[in-house]
């Protein structure tokens, strides 16, 4: 079974653009959970929006409550990131150079519950698309302009499992890590920041629409997605490479760096039951 927040829609809905002069941020996936809370962080501090996901009905539900309790602009996408030919729709968003994004963040998630032969290989495909292509495709996009403007910033949602052993899903959340740090260093003269936000178990639909229970990982483990964007935020605005939240997912990911692999390869079964 596998979590995708960000599958097929129609021709993308746009609703009121975001004004000349402010600053504008395209957030994937912000209907739920971590990227809700990016939407609603960002408006708050007076960000105009570009929202992309596939669920037109939610997407335009988030928008509205955003505009009313912020007096933001909210531009609507609806986009498959896994469709590359959605996918260029928001690739030329974001090139646009008469609507200017100063901040994108890589937000949309795909998860599958099951191992690796337990899954299709074309379902395994899409969430690569999703988690790798679109992430190398629209930071492309976005780069490019923000370089030639002299300022920008780009947020990639990674993981704490990109520092374990844990299937695709780990490998495409570390090559997200491996990507961004490249792209802080390279571009970070040019005025660009790029920070990557490697969360743990957090309280967000993710976990559930994987039909993973809340007791596949112990209590303490869990983090608030409010609370981690704002830190997130925080970080970003500091010029920090990597965003890790909380002490106990800091302390994880410094001794997954010195434990072999064969040992943490033993903990799969965490956050899969």
């Amino acid at each position: 079974m596998s979590s995708h927040d960000a599958a097929p829609g129609p021709v993308p809905s746009s609703s009121t653009a975001p004004a000349p002069g402010r600053r504008t941020a395209l957030v994937t996936g912000p209907t739920a959970g971590i990227g809700r809370s990016f939407a609603t962080q960002l408006a708050r501090a007076g960000h105009d929006l570009v929202l992309v996901a596939r669920d037109e009905a939610r997407l335009e539900e988030v928008a509205a409550g955003l505009r009313a309790a912020y007096g933001v602009e909210v531009e609507v996408l609806v986009a498959d990131l896994a469709d590359r030919d959605r996918l260029r729709v928001v690739e030329e968003r974001l090139r646009d150079p008469a609507r200017p994004v100063d901040l994108l963040v890589n937000n949309a998630g795909f998860g599958l519950k099951g191992r690796f032969l337990d899954n299709d290989v074309d379902t395994e495909t899409a969430m690569l698309g999703v988690l790798v292509t679109a992430v190398m495709r629209l930071t492309h996009a976005a780069l490019g302009p923000m370089v030639e403007r002299g300022h920008g910033g780009v947020i990639n949602v990674s993981s704490v499992a990109a520092f374990l052993p844990r299937g695709t899903y780990s490998a495409a959340k570390a090559w997200v890590n491996s990507f961004s740090e490249w792209a802080a260093e390279e571009y970070r003269d040019r005025g660009v920041t790029v920070t990557a936000l490697c969360p743990g178990f957090t309280r967000t639909e993710f976990h559930a629409r994987m039909d993973v229970g809340r007791d596949s990982a112990p209590g303490f483990l869990w983090l608030d997605a409010d609370e981690l964007v704002a830190a997130a935020l925080a970080d970003h605005a500091r010029g920090r490479v990597y965003s890790v939240p909380s002490l106990q997912y800091k302390a994880i990911t410094a001794v997954a760096r010195v434990v072999p692999s064969r040992v943490l390869q033993r903990l799969q079964s965490v956050g899969r039951r």
